[in-house]
């Protein structure tokens, strides 16, 4: 049986010591036009520690008959129409046809250790919100026989951005809003129940990219505790595709998209924010003065409605909080507390007028909502104290707009 472990922010330590559950786990493995690779990836799964109950290949709509191979292990196909580079939508076919509590997701071309599914899947059963990504490895495997030890190719250089984003952020104990940049889907594990929760990959990206990206803010933003386990070794045949030549209207097309969809500034950046903004307003005062104020406001990328405003699962996954505002806003209060939620990770901000002590707003992070909405048998208000805590945000009035006088 897993274990719920309620943790605080992304304390992912705090999981040493507790008991290991033995889940169901489920291996997604993504492909397109790789019958060695893929036979590769089929024998070293059947040699796990923890054996998956299943794998699941997820072809992208290759030409040919796709392979199941043999062992203990059983092994299914499924297949999509070839429509264009289509990652996310074979990883979420694939899901949709397994059973296991635990989803692992590994590409065609990546070759897991023995010991690779139990590492990556031990804290994704402790904990129902963490997001584990393993450690890829890269190697010239052409000469790898099916069944033969990885470890033994020549190895080549792993991508430096990667190991320094692991090595800065303490293998993501240390993670902030941008970590979600250092989570790879060719060797990722998280529960059914989160990726149910998160939508799972968006099918909106189609061509090379993007998609590992998107679903680790959404995860992140949904209150997820990112992991890295640099003990789930999987070996990558060849050099990462970031080092390969790529052209320039690709990446261009992937950071547009991204963009598009992640609200987070970094990401962002001065495009203009769409219908996925960063944070939703509502206003809980009937008055054109605060109206006025939320039209000043220093932070723009932000969208307003009634207290009884229906946002999109879309526009709840993505933006970053929630402000329920209650009184006029000095200009620079959302942009403040927003810098507060960056910094420390809070669950709720009571953002408090400094010159008159009024309660102005409540902003609540879509990090503790998330945690929250996946515990429906413990109060909100319980999980958002534990995991996340409460802080005060107080601004100065500063230069107030005319209409908010």
């Amino acid at each position: 049986m897993l274990t719920d472990v309620l943790l605080p922010h992304n304390r992912w330590d705090l999981l040493a010591g507790l008991p290991v559950p033995r889940p169901t786990v489920s291996v997604v493995v993504v492909h397109y036009e790789q019958p060695r690779q893929l036979a590769l990836t089929l024998a070293a799964l059947q040699r796990q520690t923890l054996p998956p109950v299943e794998i699941v290949v997820a072809d992208d709509g290759s030409r040919g008959p796709v392979r199941a191979g043999a062992g203990p292990v059983p092994t299914t196909v499924v297949r999509q129409e070839d429509r264009g580079f289509r990652a996310a939508a074979a990883r979420n076919l694939g899901a949709s046809r397994s059973r296991g509590e635990v989803l692992v997701f590994l590409d065609a071309d990546t070759v897991p250790e023995p010991g690779f599914v139990e590492a990556l899947t031990a804290p994704v059963a402790q904990c129902p919100d963490v997001v584990a990504v393993g450690r890829r490895l890269h190697a010239d495997l052409a000469a790898l026989a099916p069944g033969d030890d990885p470890a033994t190719a020549p190895r080549l250089e792993a991508p430096q951005w990667l190991a320094d984003g692991y090595a800065h952020s303490g293998d993501l104990l240390h993670a902030d809003g941008r970590s979600f940049r250092f989570v790879i889907s060719a060797v990722l594990a998280c529960r059914r129940s989160l990726f149910d929760d998160l939508g799972g990959f968006d099918e909106r990206f189609v061509g090379y990219g993007g998609e590992d990206w998107d679903l680790a803010y959404r995860a992140w933003n949904g209150g997820a505790v990112l992991v890295r386990r640099r003990d789930a070794v999987a070996w990558h045949d060849g050099p990462d595709w970031a080092d390969r030549d790529v052209e320039a209207g690709q990446k261009e097309a992937e950071a547009a998209r991204l963009a598009e969809l992640i609200p987070e500034p970094g990401t962002r950046g001065a495009r203009p924010a769409g219908g996925l903004p960063d944070v939703l307003v509502e206003l809980d005062a009937d008055s054109s003065a605060v109206g006025a104020s939320l039209g000043a406001q220093t932070h723009r990328d932000l969208a307003i409605g009634p207290p009884d405003r229906f946002w999109s699962a879309d526009q709840l996954r993505r933006a970053r909080a929630r402000v329920v505002v209650h009184g006029v806003l000095p200009a620079t209060a959302i942009e403040e507390a927003m810098r507060m939620l960056e910094e420390h990770d809070p669950g709720e901000i009571t953002i408090i007028g400094a010159d008159t002590g009024a309660d102005l707003a409540t902003l609540t992070s879509a990090r503790a909502e998330g945690r929250a909405r996946r515990r429906p048998d413990v109060p909100r208000e319980e999980v958002i104290a534990r995991a996340f805590g409460r802080m005060t945000c107080h601004v100065h009035a500063g230069v107030i707009p005319r209409g908010a006088r």
